[in-house]
């Protein structure tokens, strides 16, 4: 308690956990306000990053950055898992593929982009492990090609049929890509994933039984307000104008990801821009090989008919510039504030276009 009270004196930011049971009462108090209860779920979920940031980065400096970036990508994503299961189940089939992308892209290039911009405006040049972010960026590649061939048959060929089988076969071997890849990276070659940089000191790492009871806590709360988000989201976008794949391109991505993304920030302006690079492409290809085809196999499960991977066309280009762009800005291993500036260029210019112009329902 002592300890959990001193974080609250160091970090005003976390007095924003008030939201955590404001919002959750709300649901109850105030059920038909759903403008109302998207905003306090926004402002709840910003302080449980942070924590979540705080626990995962005290586990991460006893593991090493490449464990620690894959467990803040797993933890992470479970909001945007969470999001994406509600939305399943209620058969809004854009707003889980506008989600899947949004993540994939953001994570790619704004999470990216921004721990670049953050980073290089504290340090002159930062150096970074390209091997991981080649690896990484050759899974998306991976990724991006598995999605484009179910859209890709179903657009050209006008086979719809083989679209629902072809998507269940690629939801198989992308789950086995991604497995062999956590085989790669934590076992066989670890040794290749080592990090460049040595980060300047931080503050003392937490005690991990503490870390870990903050990490399970936290977890269960994000998951809940979590809930409240989804099913406000879609009628408090409508109020404010916004198109569902925007939402969930854009809006569900950015919150989704608000965990990963204080972890990456943090990391690169103390100079660990491997555990940043790590989490912003280790979360996209875990969205992409993961996330994505368990979504499709869940949905002969929870949801009203199956859902395949076929993605509007301009979901793939997207993702497939953002592949491109991450393989290209960290192929040297080194990086400044422009090549943030760069990136997030390319993510402002897919965001204010899916905006003006969103895809037929």
């Amino acid at each position: 308690m002592d300890r959990a009270l001193n974080e609250m004196r160091t970090s005003p930011l976390l007095w924003l956990l008030v939201f955590v049971p404001v919002v959750l009462a709300g649901e109850r108090l105030w059920p038909d306000r759903h403008t109302l209860l998207f905003l306090l779920s926004v402002l709840a979920i910003v302080p449980l990053a942070a924590l979540l940031s705080r626990a995962t980065e005290s586990v991460a400096a006893r593991t090493g950055d490449a464990v620690g970036g894959l467990l803040n990508a797993t933890l992470g994503n479970l909001t945007e898992l969470v999001i994406a299961l509600a939305a399943l189940q209620a058969g809004q089939y854009l707003l889980v593929k506008a989600s899947i992308a949004g993540a994939i892209v953001t994570n790619t290039l704004f999470m990216l982009g921004g721990s670049f911009l953050i980073g290089g405006l504290k340090y002159h040049e930062q150096e970074f492990n390209r091997i991981t972010a080649r690896v990484q960026s050759g899974l998306l590649f991976l990724a991006t090609v598995a999605l484009l061939v179910p859209s890709f048959v179903a657009q050209m060929d006008g086979r719809q049929a083989v679209t629902q089988p072809l998507s269940l076969g690629l939801a198989g071997l992308l789950i086995v890509g991604y497995g062999l890849s956590l085989v790669f990276s934590l076992k066989t070659h670890k040794e290749v994933f080592a990090s460049a940089g040595h980060g300047e000191a931080d503050e003392e790492p937490w005690p991990i039984k503490f870390a870990l009871f903050t990490l399970a806590l936290v977890t269960v709360l994000v998951a809940l307000v979590s809930e409240v988000f989804v099913s406000s989201v879609q009628i408090a976008a409508g109020t404010l104008g916004m198109s569902p794949a925007f939402v969930g391109f854009v809006v569900v991505a950015i919150v989704g990801a608000a965990a990963e993304m204080t972890t990456a920030f943090s990391a690169a302006s103390k100079n660990r821009l491997d555990l940043s690079v790590g989490i912003a492409l280790g979360s996209a290809a875990q969205i992409a090989l993961f996330v994505a085809p368990l979504l499709v196999l869940l949905s002969y499960v929870i949801g009203p008919e199956p859902m395949s991977l076929q993605f509007w066309p301009g979901a793939i280009v997207m993702m497939l510039i953002a592949t491109m762009a991450a393989a290209l800005m960290t192929n040297g291993g080194r990086s400044a504030w422009f090549v943030g500036v760069m990136i997030l260029m390319v993510y402002a210019i897919f965001a204010l276009t899916l905006f003006l112009l969103p895809p037929a329902p």
